[in-house]
Formats: C-alpha cells, structure tokens, sequence
C-alpha cells in the first residue's frame, strides 16, 4: 500500500512540474506574442498595405512611391527592417491585418471612429477631407439638390468616401479604389465620385490627367493616421519616428516632392 502511496504521489509531483513548465512556456509565448515591434524585427520587414492612391502611393516605372511610401520607407530604415509594399483590397483590410498578410496600413487613411476601434493608430500626420469630382461641364448640378440626388456617384468600398455617401444619402456604386472611381466619372459610368481631396488636388484639373474634371463641393474635415493590428506596440514606435522626422525635417521635405506640405500636421 505504502509503494503504490509513493508512486502515486511521485506521478502528482511529475504533473504539476510540467504543468509549470507549460505555463512558463505559456507565459513567454504571451509575452512575445503582446510585441508587435519583436515579431516584426523577427520577420525583418514591415508588410504595408496601399492601394493606387496618388500622392499617397502610386506606382512609377514600376515601383510604389508617394508621400506615405516614401515615409514608409524612412520608418523601417529607423527600426532595421525592409519596407514591402503591398497592394490590397480596401475593404478587406481589417482582415488583412488580423491574418497578418500585412502589419500595417499606410495608405492616407482617415481615423474615423470605426478605424481607431479595429486598430491601433498613429497620431495624425494630414489633414485630409472628402471632396465630390465631376466634370466641369456638370458642376452647376453638385450645388441642386435636386440635380446632386439624382446623380450616380462612385466611391471606394470601405472608405471614407463611401461613409460620406451614406451619411448624405447618396446614390453610389463601390469600385476598389479612388483611381477607379476617378476613371468612373472620366469614362461617364459614373456622374461624379467622391475622394480624398489631396488624392483630388494631384488629379483632377488644368496640368493633370484628367483637366476635364473639377473639384466641387467639401463634405468632410478630417485626419490621416497609420493603423496597426489592434494592442500593437507598433503604434508608439511610430509615433515616436514622425515626432523626430517633423523636428528634423525630413517629413516636409518629402511633403515638398509630392506637393503636400499644406497638409502636414506638426508632430
């Protein structure tokens, strides 16, 4: 009675060591999982997520570049990492970060309410608003009432332009970016689109693409910031970078290659 006493008591002793052990594991694996910034210097590049957003990012002769790109770029020079530019599905991109395809959006994001519930966000770096974009030959309807409920408006799915749409009450199909919802209203699909006005600015009008096109009416003031997976230390890291690249001023000079300096919001 007493051998099996003892080896019952001995098999008690083996569990609850190694129920310690695993929850030592358990405990550093936490740890590390509760640092965004330690897996990404783990992985050794910073995933960004874009979309065709002239000046933000956009592609020439084969490369992502632009005001957030560009700054992008300068971010994960400061941490170590490589910088990878990912297009993405716009209205996918909580997903997107959730399933660590990318680990941040970068890409003149507006901080609405919904945004800095998802995520962890930056403090804001541009003022931005939302802008409705139609042919000059049509501008006269973006001030009737009557006329601007009767018109076919593109918008970006998921975006900020698509949230204006709905708070106005508007008639608007979703296309997968502000480029295409541009294009819409060039081609005549649409009437009119509603995008970020320094989308717009870089655009529309006389010495653009599309000199057809005008800027009309402002629904919306508002900021951008950079999101992160939700609880990530990223954020800060962040937040600490554009601080020193505003003082040093290395964010205004990229501001002045892509014509957005009087968007920048000081650090």
């Amino acid at each position: 009675m007493k051998r099996i006493f003892a080896l019952i008591l001995a098999l008690c002793m083996v569990v609850a060591l190694a129920a310690c052990g695993n929850t030592d594991t358990a405990t550093k694996s936490e740890a590390t999982a509760e640092s965004d910034f330690a897996y990404i210097q783990g992985q050794g590049k910073l995933i960004v997520g874009i979309t065709d957003f002239a000046p933000m990012d956009y592609k020439e002769n084969g490369e992502w570049i632009g005001f957030d790109a560009d700054l992008a770029k300068e971010f994960c020079k400061s941490i170590g990492v490589e910088c990878q530019l990912v297009e993405i599905e716009w209205d996918s991109k909580e997903l997107e970060l959730q399933n660590k395809s990318i680990d941040c959006l970068w890409n003149g994001m507006t901080l609405t309410d919904g945004v800095k519930e998802a995520m962890a966000t930056s403090k804001p770096y541009c003022n931005n608003a939302q802008i409705i974009v139609i042919k000059k030959d049509n501008a006269g309807k973006v001030d009737n009432p009557d006329e601007l409920a009767k018109l076919s408006i593109a918008v970006e799915s998921g975006s900020a332009g698509m949230e204006a749409a709905k708070e106005n009450g508007y008639n608007f199909v979703e296309v997968t970016s502000q480029a295409n919802a541009v294009m819409e209203v060039a081609s005549g699909t649409s009437d009119a689109c509603i995008i970020d006005s320094l989308m717009a600015a870089a655009m529309v009008g006389e010495g653009t693409s599309y000199p057809d096109l005008t800027i009309t009416k402002s629904l919306t003031s508002e900021e951008y910031g950079v999101g992160f997976r939700k609880g990530s230390d990223m954020a800060e890291k962040l937040n600490e970078f554009l601080k020193k690249a505003y003082d040093d001023g290395t964010i205004m000079k990229i501001a002045e290659k892509y014509g957005t300096q009087a968007a920048i919001i000081a650090q």
